[in-house]
């Protein structure tokens, strides 16, 4: 195996395109063009389908990627273990996360990994619910910061704090003038939520059946930025988290009130990737992000 060609493969799916890779590298494109080809011969199939804006994996290329991005990351652990023989952690944790808590729970984990372990180096990458689970489950990503809907943890989860969900309106919106509403006030109201497939959805539908209530879906958006735009501008509301509404809240004229009767409550979790392994740096980011959370449980929990 080919440490450097098999690295080249992963940057070219990371990068959809060859010449990016080339200019990357400081080479030609029919130079990689021709490294992907050996790789290719040696693989007995195709990699990439070559198209007009770059190159996509085949159905051989979706299966051996996540396999080749672990022993990638196997390779590069195995010589910082060897290099860092006295214990201390080393190498590149990549990290995703949700819009909403990227600050300041992954920012106060990055100024705490640089003034700690400066050798442990974050890769942090944003995304929705749906789109995490696929980084974690291909390998994009070794760690990923989302919310987890069950009451108990699952497939080695860790369960940083539990969070509340609010109803959002525009300044001097009379349903969301006080601390709380109930659940039964969303009934045909008119919502922008998260697109699915969505396991926060399906949290909503199937308390909406349980209450007797519609949801009155108006709008599907995954960026928070949109759904608070719309909102702040009157006539439309949100279901949020407490991050969530306190970073919009610095930009935008918004208020909120805390849904009961029942509560809508997640978890903000943190996951490993099946394909990842639990490296000493792995660990040390898994350990200070526990240790944000405990800190800023009350930050976390309200708005």
């Amino acid at each position: 195996m080919d440490y450097a060609a098999w690295k080249l493969f992963i940057d070219a799916v990371e990068m959809g395109s060859l010449s990016k890779v080339a200019t990357a590298y400081g080479t030609s494109q029919p130079h990689v063009s021709r490294q992907i080809g050996e790789l290719e011969e040696e693989c007995g199939g195709r990699l990439f389908q070559r198209t007009g804006r770059g190159v996509v994996l085949t159905e051989l290329g979706q299966r051996i990627a996540p396999k080749v991005r672990a022993w990638l990351a196997g390779t590069e652990q195995l010589a910082n273990d060897i290099r860092t023989s006295a214990g201390t952690p080393i190498g590149t944790v990549r990290i995703g996360s949700l819009p909403s808590t990227a600050h300041p729970l992954v920012t106060q984990l990055y100024y705490r990994l640089r003034d700690r372990y400066p050798l442990i180096r974050l890769v942090v990458r944003e995304g929705q619910g749906a789109q995490l689970e696929r980084w974690l489950e291909d390998g994009s990503v070794d760690l990923a910061i989302l919310f987890r809907t069950s009451p108990m943890p699952k497939n080695g989860d860790t369960y940083l704090v539990e969070t509340a969900t609010y109803l959002v309106g525009a300044v001097g919106d009379s349903l969301t003038t006080g601390p709380t509403v109930p659940f039964s006030a969303l009934h045909n109201i008119p919502l922008v939520t998260f697109c699915r497939p969505s396991s926060w959805r399906n949290l909503l539908d199937q308390l909406s059946i349980e209450q007797g209530i519609s949801l009155n879906v108006a709008l599907e958006a995954d960026s928070i930025s949109l759904q608070t735009h719309i909102v702040a501008d009157g006539g439309m509301y949100a279901l949020l988290g407490p991050y969530a509404i306190a970073t919009a809240s610095k930009y935008l004229d918004l208020q909120s009130s805390k849904v009961i009767d029942p509560s809508v409550t997640r978890h903000i979790a943190l996951a490993m990737s099946p394909h990842g392994q639990l490296t000493p740096a792995c660990r040390t980011v898994m350990q200070i992000t526990r240790e944000i959370a405990q800190s800023g449980a009350a930050e976390l929990m309200t708005p």
